[in-house]
């Protein structure tokens, strides 16, 4: 791909987060030959800030977007401000992760409680649903009234994402509602955990989900695909998850292996489920 990119001199791309891994995680002597200046647009998953941080460490000029078939694609954009350029690379990454800027047919996009459909707090730490309302939201399910009703309750859409808003109005998504691993009642991020792994200089891939457990109900177990010639333990990558979590969010399994991953490098985390409930825990 990194060849490819700088043999056909492409300017722009859009890919999923796995496209953007593979070319941060690309040869040297293939990215030494990339093209500068390439404006690039993520979108899928929230990107974790490391994939960002490469990406910008290549010359990528990154902008993550967010969307749903049923809001027709991207529905918002991580509006950058000249001013972050004055930033250092990881307050970048950090900033360039979230959402907030509605596309223009959108007529209203909002992080709100999903019982009440009221606003949640503009402070960054309070989870509610990513909601739309607008031209370009569909107008219901083909033939099926009861998930459309369910879909529309209270006349915003309701994506099933979670995210936090902050004081300036960004929005930082931070899972699927099915994606929350309800631990001893406190409620884990996968994309928290996996933001975490993705910074271990040998991880390729990964994917946390919930693995049942009859003292906790559920705890974190994680997926991890390793870089070509790396090897790693499961105690390493807990001991690398202690150092930035709270002991809760630490995954209490690990399993190694190639992650099964849709034709466009999407990760089937369904498929992890299932794998999930035969993973065997280990002494953290």
């Amino acid at each position: 791909m990194a060849q490819a990119m700088a043999e056909h001199g492409v300017t722009h791309y859009c890919g999923a987060p796995i496209v953007h891994s593979l070319l941060v995680n690309a040869p040297a002597e293939l990215k030494a030959k990339l093209p500068r200046g390439v404006k690039a647009m993520v979108a899928g998953a929230a990107p974790p800030a490391s994939l960002i941080e490469g990406m910008e460490a290549l010359g990528f000029d990154l902008t993550h977007v967010y969307g749903l078939t049923e809001v027709y694609g991207p529905a918002t954009a991580c509006a950058k401000h000249g001013e972050w350029e004055q930033l250092d690379i990881g307050e970048r990454a950090r900033l360039n992760a979230r959402q907030g800027v509605r596309y223009h047919l959108q007529r209203g996009a909002a992080v709100l409680d999903p019982t009440t459909l009221q606003p949640v707090p503009w402070d960054g730490e309070t989870m509610g649903e990513i909601m739309f309302r607008g031209n370009i939201v569909m107008k219901g399910y083909l033939k099926n009234p009861a998930a459309t009703a369910e879909a529309f309750a209270g006349g915003w859409y309701h994506t099933g994402d979670l995210a936090v808003q902050y004081p300036d109005g960004y929005i930082k998504i931070k899972d699927r509602s099915k994606d929350i691993i309800i631990s001893g009642g406190e409620n884990v991020s996968s994309i928290e955990v996996e933001d975490v792994l993705y910074r271990h200089p040998d991880v390729l891939a990964a994917a946390v989900v919930a693995k049942p457990d009859p003292k906790w109900g559920e705890t974190p177990c994680a997926f991890v695909e390793l870089k070509p010639g790396s090897q790693l333990s499961a105690e390493a990558v807990v001991a690398h998850c202690k150092q930035h979590l709270a002991g809760f969010k630490v995954p209490k399994a690990v399993v190694f292996g190639e992650l099964p991953k849709t034709s466009t490098g999407k990760i089937q985390k369904f498929e992890l489920r299932k794998q999930a409930g035969s993973a065997g825990a280990i002494d953290v």
